[in-house]
This record gives structure tokens, sequence and C-alpha cells, in this order.
């Protein structure tokens, strides 16, 4: 069953997702050579506890750690450990927390020093993607035109989105319905109405499609080592479009994170 928030459930899903923003800008911040994955764990599970909220990926289907950290190959659910960071890398970062029982969910690729042009592209891409994606989030539309826009977009430079990974929506539950693909056919799936909350987070490749899962059934790599790259954001559907909840009211998000809103 997909049900619309009520006002006052998006406002604390809205107050979650500045809690995740918070975190997202200290780790963002901390991100050099020499740093390990497990020390930007903490940094965000300290601004999560401080901000009266939860990591919500802590314990989660069994998961150790307060976010997400994938480098490079890494798709998505690296582990946080004392994986050094290097000059070139890219690393993914998502996490999420929880504010009294709502949850916000938010992915964003970083430069750790100077990365290659190629890693730039597939950045700017992936980033570009989650924005086109989201001009189809409003009253009317079909979900899978969402879906489709992200991933025309991207095949369309070059690179492809893994099948087995989705966006989905969330509220008192990190993942609920329905599952949001970053490919398909337009005019397909619900029908989107004000006050849906969704997690839309294309996940890019730069070569082929394919995965696999490490032995800690946690870490998915690219099955062909390619550079990979994930971002994401928390929203609602509005009267006339979409909001992001997973943003700071005080940063300048067209400056900092990209497009945003309705255009």
């Amino acid at each position: 069953m997909i049900s619309a928030k009520s006002q006052r459930e998006i406002a604390t899903m809205k107050q979650a997702g500045k809690i995740v923003a918070l975190a997202r800008a200290a780790v963002a911040a901390a991100i050099a050579p020499g740093v390990t994955t497990k020390q930007l764990d903490r940094i965000a599970e300290k601004v999560i506890r401080e901000q009266g909220a939860s990591p919500s990926f802590k314990g989660y289907g069994g998961f150790p750690a307060s976010i997400c950290t994938s480098v490079n190959s890494v798709l998505v659910h690296g582990i946080p450990d004392q994986t050094v960071l290097k000059d070139g890398d890219l690393i993914s970062i998502d996490i999420g927390a929880c504010y009294k029982g709502y949850h916000g969910d938010a992915a964003w690729t970083f430069s750790v020093g100077r990365v290659s042009e190629d890693a730039v592209r597939l950045m700017e891409v992936t980033r570009q993607s989650l924005f086109i994606g989201l001009k189809q989030a409003k009253p009317g539309n079909r979900l899978s035109d969402i879906s489709h826009a992200i991933g025309s977009f991207v095949e369309a430079h070059g690179y492809s989105v893994p099948i087995d990974y989705t966006g989905h929506g969330i509220g008192t539950h990190l993942h609920e319905e329905p599952a949001i693909p970053n490919f398909g056919t337009p005019g397909k799936g619900i029908l989107l109405k004000e006050g849906m909350t969704f997690a839309i987070e294309p996940m890019v490749h730069a070569g082929k499609p394919h995965t696999r899962v490490l032995a800690d059934d946690w870490t998915v790599v690219t099955k062909d080592g390619s550079l990979a790259a994930h971002y994401e954001h928390t929203i609602v559907i509005t009267h006339d479009g979409y909001e992001i909840l997973t943003i700071n009211p005080d940063e300048e998000e067209d400056s900092v994170y990209g497009q945003t809103g309705c255009h």
C-alpha cells in the first residue's frame, strides 16, 4: 500500500532529511587522501546522534555501520573499514537518519584529491540524471516517467544502470513500496500524487550493467571493475512538482548540490 504522508509526517521527514544533509556536509569536508572510510563513518554517526536522530543503516538487516562508503568500482553498500582513501579515488557516501520514527536517505559521489576527466564526467552525468528524473516527479505523471528519464539520459551518454538496485518509497520504514528502477518504459506504474515520498537514486556504471556481491554479503561491485557513481535525494510530491527533503535549508542548494525544484 502506497499512501500519501500528512503535513505533520512531511515536516518530520524534512527534519530527518536536514540531519542527513548535515551529516553529508560533515563527511564531505573530511574526505581527503589518507582518511579511512571508518573515520568518515564515525563523523556521520556523531552528527546524526547529536541532532537527536539515529543512523538508519546501522543494524539494518545486519549492516554493521552508520553509512555506506563505496569506493571506485563499488556501486553500493560498501562497509566502512580501514580502507585508506587515495588521490584519484571516487567515493559514494550513502546516509540515512531516523528522526522521531521517520527516515531521510541520500547519497552523493565525491572525488578524492584530483581525479581523471573520465571520473568527473561519470559523476556529472550521474548527478544530472538525478535532476533529469526529478523533473518528472509531479502529480499526474506515472512512476516510470522518472525511471525512463534517468535511464534514457544515462544511456545517451554511453553509461549503464544496474538492473537489480533501485530507488524506493520511504517514510516510517527506510524502504517502502514502490521500487523505483533507473530504467523503463514511460507511462507505467503508480500515478504520482501529492504527499507521496520517495528516495530517487540513480546508480551508474561507466561500463556494463552487471554486478556481483562480495563475500561480506553486502558490498556490491561492478562485475567488469568499471567506476560507479551514486546520487540520491528523498523527495515529497507537492501540488505542482516535488520538494527535496534531504537538504539543509541554510545551504545554497544550486551552488552546492546542483539544480533543485520544479523547472
